[in-house]
C-alpha cells in the first residue's frame, strides 16, 4: 500500500486498493543481527550497515531480506568469488528493497522540510 500511495497508483486504480490495509510496521531496520559478523571470508555486518545507509527507507519488516543480501554482498566485499546464482539472488533482493535504479525511481522519500511541515499540521 505504501508503495502504491507513493506512486499514486492508489488514486489511479482506487478500486484495486479499496479495503486493503498495510501491516503496521514503523520500526527502523535497526542494527545487524548478532549472527551477521565480519570475518576474513565475509563482511556481512559491514554490508548490512552499507545497506542501512544507502537504502534509508528499509524498516524492520525488511530484516530477513537485508540479511540475505548482506550475506552475499559481504562475501563480495571480502573478495570472495560468488557464483551467478548468488549474484542473481542479490539482484533480486536489491530489487525487492527498491535499491536498483529502476526500482529506486518508484520510491518517494519525503524531504526533511516536508516532514517538518507534517509535524506542524
Amino acid at each position: 500500500m505504501a508503495k502504491a500511495k507513493l506512486e499514486g497508483r492508489d488514486q489511479v486504480n482506487a478500486g484495486r486498493f479499496k479495503g486493503r490495509k498495510e501491516p503496521a510496521q514503523s520500526d527502523p531496520l535497526g542494527p545487524p543481527p548478532k549472527w551477521l559478523v565480519d570475518t576474513e571470508a565475509t563482511k556481512a555486518k559491514s554490508a548490512w550497515l552499507l545497506f542501512q545507509t544507502e537504502i534509508p527507507w528499509l524498516t524492520g519488516s525488511h530484516r530477513m531480506l537485508v540479511g540475505m543480501a548482506a550475506n552475499i554482498q559481504g562475501r563480495i566485499m571480502a573478495g570472495q568469488d560468488v557464483g551467478v546464482q548468488a549474484m542473481n539472488l542479490l539482484r533480486q533482493c536489491l530489487g525487492q528493497m527498491g535499491a536498483t535504479p529502476a526500482d529506486a525511481s518508484k520510491i518517494a522519500v519525503p524531504d526533511a522540510d516536508d516532514e517538518k511541515d507534517d509535524l506542524l499540521d
